[in-house]
């Protein structure tokens, strides 16, 4: 992967960095945004370009309560199913509308030709704990027990705000929250 794409920021004091993937979308992000409120933390939405196009006042609301954004291509693509050019074109089309120095390709896939090009105009942006809240074969507790078990410092966690991660993350959410509060870790935006 290309060298100054991030994973992980460990930093004094003990913190963690919470993302969400896939959104805005009407029937979570609302949601998740008054959770966020109610524990006064920011969080970094990486957004599908469709999805902004679509809920534009959602990805606005995002920002306007103080979150950050970023790119996670128009339509969801796998880098592993385009060659380097449709994917780049992919990936400004959402850029005209989000606005974002910052990238997270979907599903944590990148060649290595696509990284190169991506990062002469983003910041990679990965993660070190995946929570896969958006698994079926996963209940909230065994999301909450992924958070519990691979959370340290500095890491990037990823949560979705999409309808099939709802299952597991209106339980999982505030209880990871909750938790990694408890451990004393801060939340700091990308």
């Amino acid at each position: 992967m290309a060298p100054d794409s991030l994973w992980r920021l460990p930093s004094q004091p003990k913190c963690v960095y919470l993302t969400f993937d896939d959104g805005p979308t009407p029937e979570v992000t609302p949601w998740v945004l008054d959770l966020l409120d109610k524990y006064q933390i920011k969080a970094t939405f990486f957004c599908v370009g469709d999805n902004v196009a679509r809920h534009r006042a959602l990805f606005e609301e995002e920002k306007r309560r103080g979150h950050h954004v970023g790119n996670h291509t128009m339509n969801h693509i796998s880098a592993l199913t385009y060659g380097s050019k449709a994917y780049l074109a992919n990936v400004e089309k959402a850029n005209m509308l989000i606005h974002s120095q910052l990238f997270r390709p979907p599903h944590g896939w990148l060649r290595w030709g696509h990284a190169n090009l991506l990062t002469k105009k983003y910041r990679l942006i990965f993660w070190d704990l995946v929570t896969r809240d958006y698994s079926n074969r996963l209940d909230a507790d065994q999301v909450i027990e992924n958070v519990k078990k691979f959370a340290r410092n500095g890491s990037i966690i990823t949560f979705h705000d999409q309808p099939k991660s709802w299952h597991n993350l209106q339980k999982a959410l505030p209880a990871s929250i909750e938790w990694l509060m408890k451990e004393g870790y801060e939340f700091k935006l990308l």
